[in-house]
Formats: structure tokens, sequence, C-alpha cells
């Protein structure tokens, strides 16, 4: 179990990131303007047309409370149960959500004008996979020691 969880936490940690800033999905409006907006590039994005709510939410659930749990879990892998990163792991695992970041891409491609049909691009799937490879390793974590 400590090999799997010394191949998960990097590949977690290396699939967050890239999941942060490569484009998510690729919405394409009147067959010749697209967009491909990264999760980070959609919360500047929400910032700047003064949507602070919505950018803070989609920040806090999407990118700090995940990348807190990520670093949490690293702790708690190298300092066992009785650490602070365990606390702390399970803490936060109740609030970093993959969905509140879902629902900000489908108040974003609302938001587009005219019709648009969207694509997912691989900020989605690896975000996804950051997201599942957390979990596990937070079950595993959770029942070693």
């Amino acid at each position: 179990m400590r090999l799997l969880l010394a191949l998960l936490l990097p590949a977690a940690t290396t699939c967050f990131i890239l999941g942060l800033t490569l484009p998510l999905l690729e919405l394409e409006r009147l067959y010749f303007l697209t967009d491909r907006p990264a999760l980070l590039a959609l919360v500047a994005g929400l910032w700047r047309e003064q949507e602070t709510l919505l950018a803070v939410v989609v920040g806090l659930f999407s990118i700090a409370f995940p990348a807190a749990k990520i670093l949490a879990l690293h702790v708690a892998a190298i300092a066992g149960r009785s650490g602070i990163g365990h606390a702390l792991m399970h803490a936060l695992g109740k609030w970093s959500m993959m969905d509140v970041m879902l629902v900000a891409l489908v108040v974003f491609a609302a938001k587009t004008s005219g019709l648009a049909s969207a694509t997912s691009l691989p900020g989605l799937w690896f975000y996804a996979s950051a997201t599942v490879m957390t979990a596990l390793a937070a079950a595993i974590v959770s029942r070693s020691r």
C-alpha cells in the first residue's frame, strides 16, 4: 500500500496542476468563435466580470480546498494518523467538491452569446483524475497505521 500511495500522491498533484492550467473544454459558437477556458482563467474571468461571489466560491471549493487536501495528504502520508495532516485531510475532504467547478462551467457556457457546443479537453480529464486519485490516496492513508 505504501508503494501505491507513493505513486498516487505525486500523480494526483501533477494531474491537479494540469487540471488547473490546461483548457477544460472548448466552446464553439457560430462555427468560428471558440473559447478554451482553463479553471484558473475561468475564476479570473468571473472576477473580472464582477461575479465576485461565484469567483470566490469556485476558487475556494475547486482550487483552494482541493490543493490544501492534497498537501494535507502528503503530510499525513509522512506523519501518519497521529499528525495534523490526517485531521486536516478529513476536514478538507468535505469541502473540496468537483461539482462546484462543473456548475461554474455551465454558468460560463450559459453566459456566452450565441449557440454553443462544448467538447471536453485534457484539463477536465486531468482534474477528474486528480479527484479520483486524491480520494484513493485518502482512503489508503485512512486505513494505514
